[in-house]
């Protein structure tokens, strides 16, 4: 049996043949077939959000809007139904049934403007281990409702931040009780106007180099339009967020009290693996979808 393999949001992403608990039948196996030939794949540049960003996507990238990703998560990767991503960025030489593939789900947190003051500050040894410590909390309640226990191992790729771009990414190691390779959790951020686009690709440890090779590429190719960028920032008009870089790298943001967000991990059974970031936002909880299993 092949590990699970993670991929996009919060959440995120790879797959195999699909990985149903039994094994998929004939049947089964011809619904998912139907559903990647119903995918629709946009090329070129593409609009995000009414004009809040475009994606200049080069030859090896292709793209799926808010409806085509959604169907890849829900009714291919099995994930639970949510808030529909911006999108998903898919190589163009990826076969979304293959053991190999990989995607990056696109989402966008209307939080505010993110003060990157901190950027020279952030110890992220420290950092590291506090998000080990609620990672490592959090087993008790999985274990509870029947998911095998996670770990957050280290970096797989230490924050960086391009403080001209405005733009940051980082990678996390995790590993699943039970699993036989651990899973690749890519993070990008692009800090904008009134909130922060959420880049996430999930896999395996052993793509890190192709994802890391990809990683230039996709942040060139996503950029925030006139009146949305960061340097269009009023001040005293525009809301600012109530955290800074390091509850961004986190994975939520930081609560009106000053607490670093949760983080989750959790396991569908039977179904693709999810991982799920939870940030508790005053009264409200958001959930960040990243990546489905997937079994051999």
């Amino acid at each position: 049996m092949k590990s699970p393999i993670l991929h996009i949001l919060f959440a995120l992403v790879t797959l195999a043949i699909p990985a149903f608990s039994e094994g998929p039948n004939l049947e089964e196996s011809s619904k998912v077939r139907a559903i990647v030939s119903s995918l629709k794949f946009q090329t070129g540049t593409v609009t995000l959000k009414d004009g809040l960003a475009k994606i200049a996507l080069p030859p090896e990238f292709r793209f799926l809007g808010p409806e085509n990703a959604s169907k890849v998560l829900t009714q291919l990767w099995r994930n639970p139904p949510g808030e529909r991503p911006l999108g998903m960025i898919v190589p163009t030489k990826a076969d979304l049934l293959s053991d190999d593939a990989w995607a990056v789900i696109v989402r966008w947190e209307e939080e505010g403007y993110v003060k990157d003051d901190d950027a020279a500050k952030i110890n992220y040894t420290d950092l590291l281990k506090q998000m080990q410590a609620q990672v490592h909390a959090g087993n008790a309640e999985r274990e509870q409702k029947g998911y095998p226990a996670m770990e957050l191992i280290g970096w797989a790729a230490p924050p960086r931040y391009d403080v001209a771009a405005k733009k940051m990414y980082w990678a996390k190691e995790l590993s699943v009780a039970g699993g036989d390779e651990h899973t690749l959790n890519y993070n990008l951020r692009l800090l904008g106007r009134r909130g922060v686009l959420v880049l996430n690709a999930v896999a395996a440890m052993s793509q890190l180099a192709e994802i890391e090779q990809a990683t230039p590429t996709i942040l060139r190719m996503v950029d925030f339009q006139e009146g949305h960028r960061y340097a269009d920032f009023t001040p005293g008009k525009d809301k600012v967020a109530a955290y800074g870089l390091a509850a961004l790298v986190a994975g939520g943001v930081l609560a009106k009290t000053g607490l670093l967000a949760k983080l989750g991990f959790f396991l569908a059974k039977g179904a693709k693996l999810i991982i799920i970031g939870v940030a508790a936002l005053g009264a409200g909880i958001k959930k960040f979808f990243a990546k489905k299993d997937v079994n051999g």
